[in-house]
């Protein structure tokens, strides 16, 4: 007996959550981001994820875990994805963005490579239930291509090589119990722009992508903030703008300005936030965290190496939180 289908369900349904920078626009939610994430909860056997592939020159690549089984890999090549169990009941669905390609235009529409969610349609007998929407403390985190999960799996320069879900930055999330913004941006700093028409950090920050404001329902308990390796110069002052630009936007939210885990323009980042003078400001000086040794390549943490760097980063996060 094939699919009957029965409810559509549109992106923006409270009974999906979606997780990480989401843009919406009629019928659809939009992410370019690694590490973001769409989890819903279904009563029945089979339920079909739609999405919007059309132009797409890559395909972004997503894990798909039903009931916290071991996720399956799924290159978005086809607008569908077809879920089914092989028993009657309530189940768990939970889809994760492992890559949007660091080198397609992913942000001035329309996309090379981005997640363009359509909803889902859920046959006759299956029924959504409301889940909850995430609790926890809320992250943000503000990086370049070791943020967004790049050559964690290994070398390769493309989305074999990436994973968003073995990121420092999603590790440490999960570790907290937080719900959290990961937006990383291969090639991005300060000052630099990124790969795939990204402008610099302080450009980029408050948009979902270009033309599409990010909007928050709360301000986050802390913002993470890990630019300035790919700046091949940068100052106190310029780092102190892009600091200012984010208080700006978040006035109580603590902000954690990490020195780049090479140790490049390290000291400029400290003086920066000493400049400050703002007590919900801090800085942490990464060095020691990984070596070289705990790198893919000379700079990008392997999955050991974002595990350490997470390990450190939860451990200083609690002292935020804590408060």
């Amino acid at each position: 007996m094939g699919f009957v289908a029965g409810e559509v369900v549109a992106p923006g349904d409270p009974r999906v959550v979606l997780e990480g920078q989401w843009g919406h626009q009629p019928g659809l939610a939009i992410t370019v981001n690694s590490g973001s994430r769409i989890s819903f909860t279904v009563n029945g056997t089979a339920v079909q994820v739609l999405f919007d592939v059309d132009g797409l020159t890559i395909p972004p690549q997503l894990w798909v875990s039903v009931d916290e089984a071991e996720p399956e890999l799924h290159v978005l090549e086809n607008p569908l994805i077809e879920l089914t169990a092989e028993r009657a009941g309530q189940h768990k669905v939970e889809i994760v963005v492992k890559d949007v390609n660091e080198h397609a235009n992913r942000w001035n529409p329309p996309f090379g490579c981005a997640v363009v969610f359509a909803g889902l349609v859920l046959d006759a007998e299956t029924r959504l239930r409301l889940s909850g929407r995430p609790g926890g403390p809320r992250l943000e985190f503000y990086g370049d291509s070791i943020t967004q999960g790049v050559r964690a799996l290994s070398a390769h320069p493309e989305s074999e090589g990436a994973d968003g879900s073995k990121s420092y930055a999603y590790l440490t999330a999960r570790a907290l119990g937080a719900s959290a913004y990961q937006v990383g941006f291969g090639s991005q700093g300060v000052l630099k722009p990124g790969n795939g028409e990204v402008p610099p950090g302080p450009d980029s920050f408050g948009w979902n992508f270009a033309g599409s404001p990010a909007e928050r329902v709360e301000q986050p308990d802390v913002v993470v903030l890990n630019l300035g390796v790919n700046d091949q110069t940068l100052t106190a002052a310029q780092y102190g703008d892009y600091l200012a630009r984010v208080r700006a936007a978040y006035r109580d939210s603590k902000i954690v300005a990490l020195s780049p885990f090479s140790g490049k323009h390290a000291s400029e980042i400290e003086a920066a936030v000493k400049s400050a003078r703002d007590p919900r400001i801090r800085y942490v000086s990464t060095d020691g965290w990984i070596t070289t040794d705990d790198c893919t390549d000379d700079v990008h943490p392997s999955v050991d190496g974002h595990a350490k760097i997470a390990a450190r980063l939860t451990e200083e996060l609690k002292a935020d939180l804590a408060d």
